[in-house]
């Protein structure tokens, strides 16, 4: 006899009961109570959940167990067809939660994909930093399937004639991160950050109005008086710059520099390949002051120049604030580069060859690079002690001009 109610409310001992067509209630060991559909298919015994006899009561149960009859009619599997649903369904959620994906979900997506395979620290926090303070504000929550050259006008417009080389640059981030938003299948349709074709007919060329800035940099006739005013700052940020001066170094070099790269013994400084920007190992020697420095620097951290959270290196920014402090908005730390080659150039004979590789840039065509394989090590040593030299002589007055008391010897 099928089932009743009655029978249904107070079964409760383990087994498997009978009701009609192939539906039974199943009790467990547990006491757990649900109802089944016994079928055959293909001469082979399947049992289907037809769910908690909590949630369906025996009318239910039973339309259940008829829809899949129903289907076996049919010659579909019930079992098979529950799961492609379930599949379906499952797939439908992940193309709307797609559809959803924000910019800035995006854009931080994007980020951990490719940032390991960026060499360059600065331009890593870069990347989101410049996205957060221009793009973020206006497209940051919106879809990223709904980001149109409108709304990329409406990012960088603001900023396309003041700051050119920023809002190119944060262009091309947009650009990025929505060409990776189309493979990932979040949007579709041209790049509306695109320049060619695109933004150009919008937006006046960078060149119009967009000239080369180049790094401010200190005349080298007033290094020693600069050098001796830094001298008696306090701080990380004080020698690290004075660091980057003695060595010619840029600032990323120095400020991301570890104390593996450094060989105290043989007064050397080894910079990784990835962080140089010619791609290339370079060894920088090292002064008498530059290892004075180091020496004086604490070695619990990993970095030479710690900044103020652990196991982070200082900021480039403390940098910028220290020569503020100084009184020195005229100048950048990188420009003390361009102070030194000055000063190579004018006040000793060291051919031109030497000083770009102390400068750890890439020396003449693949035709010179053959036939100099070396590195001129120790001819570039004699030149950081010139150097040394220079930025510690004291300069005397002469009329309205200053002039060095002893000029820095050529190479030999």
């Amino acid at each position: 006899m099928p089932l009743t109610l009655k029978q249904v409310a107070r079964l409760t001992e383990r087994g498997r009961y009978f009701d009609e067509r192939g539906l039974y209630l199943q009790i467990t060991k547990k006491g757990v109570r649900s109802w089944l559909l016994r079928y055959e298919r293909g001469g082979r015994k399947r049992w289907m959940g037809l769910g908690p006899v909590d949630d369906f009561s025996l009318e239910e149960a039973r339309e259940r167990a008829r829809r899949a009859r129903q289907l076996l009619a049919d010659g579909i599997d019930p079992i098979e067809h529950r799961k492609a649903g379930r599949a379906q369904q499952t797939t439908e959620a992940a193309l709307a939660a797609a559809k959803n994906i924000t910019f800035q979900e995006a854009a931080e997506r994007y980020y951990k994909f490719h940032s390991p395979k960026w060499s360059n620290p600065k331009h890593r926090a870069q990347f989101l930093s410049t996205l957060k303070t221009y793009a973020y504000p206006v497209i940051g929550k919106l879809p990223v399937r709904a980001i149109d050259t409108p709304l990329v006008i409406k990012v960088i417009e603001p900023i396309w004639e003041k700051k050119t080389e920023t809002a190119s640059r944060v262009r091309g981030r947009i650009e990025n991160v929505l060409d990776y938003a189309k493979v990932s299948g979040w949007r579709d349709g041209e790049n509306p950050a695109a320049w060619n074709g695109n933004l150009e007919h919008a937006l006046p060329a960078p060149g119009t109005f967009a000239k080369v800035k180049h790094h401010a940099a200190l005349p080298f006739t007033d290094i020693p008086d600069f050098l001796a005013e830094l001298r008696e700052r306090e701080g990380i940020a004080a020698r690290a710059l004075e660091f980057l001066i003695l060595t010619a170094a840029r600032t990323g070099e120095t400020i991301f520099a570890t104390w593996d790269e450094i060989d105290l013994r043989e007064k050397t400084w080894t910079v990784p390949a990835e962080r140089m920007k010619a791609k290339k190992e370079h060894r920088v020697p090292l002064c008498a002051r530059a290892i004075e420095i180091l020496k004086a620097l604490p070695r619990e951290a990993k970095f030479l120049f710690p900044g103020s959270q652990e196991a982070a290196p200082l900021s480039n920014m403390a940098l910028l604030k220290l020569l503020q402090r100084m009184g020195r908005d005229d100048v950048t730390a990188h420009g003390f580069r361009s102070t030194f080659r000055d000063w190579a150039a004018e006040r000793t004979n060291y051919p031109n060859h030497l000083l770009e590789m102390a400068l750890g840039h890439t020396v003449g065509d693949k035709v010179e690079a053959a036939y100099r394989r070396g590195d001129l090590f120790d001819k570039r040593r004699k030149l950081m002690t010139d150097w040394e030299r220079y930025c510690a002589t004291k300069p005397v007055a002469t009329g309205n001009n200053v002039t060095p008391i002893t000029q820095a010897r050529g190479a030999r």
